[in-house]
């Protein structure tokens, strides 16, 4: 499948939340955390705010390995997303589109006062 992401690269802000997680989680490699966070954004129905992000931490996660087994399935989700948001599904859309979900889902993830161990994570896609 034709990638427009061939590296993920993430804000200082977004090391530190992450740290905070991996501390909470026990989960020890930032790519698993990123792809609960990219998931986490996806599921929330508003468009994420168009807010520049300034990817400067020495954080960077080549596209296969953020995306593991299911690197294909992540960028078709996020291909859908970006559809159904009216945004078109070109590269630099979903590049950018990319990085605000990631952003806004390690926001939120790490703002979650419930998670405090790796069940919390599971439990936030449990239906209730």
């Amino acid at each position: 499948m034709d990638n427009p992401l061939e590296r993920v690269r993430i804000s200082k802000t977004a090391e530190d939340q992450l740290v905070k997680l991996k501390r909470n989680t026990k989960i020890k490699q930032w790519n698993i955390l990123c792809r609960w966070a990219l998931c986490r954004s996806l599921a929330e129905p508003s468009i994420p705010s168009p807010v520049p992000i300034k990817t400067d931490s020495k954080v960077e996660i080549a596209w296969n390995v953020f995306g593991g087994e299911i690197a294909d399935m992540l960028l078709i989700a996020l291909k859908q997303r970006c559809y159904q948001d009216g945004l078109g599904t070109e590269q630099d859309t979903l590049k950018e589109q990319f990085n605000l979900h990631l952003h806004r889902g390690i926001g939120y993830l790490a703002g979650d006062n419930n998670i405090s161990q790796i069940e919390d994570l599971v439990a936030l896609n449990m239906v209730k």
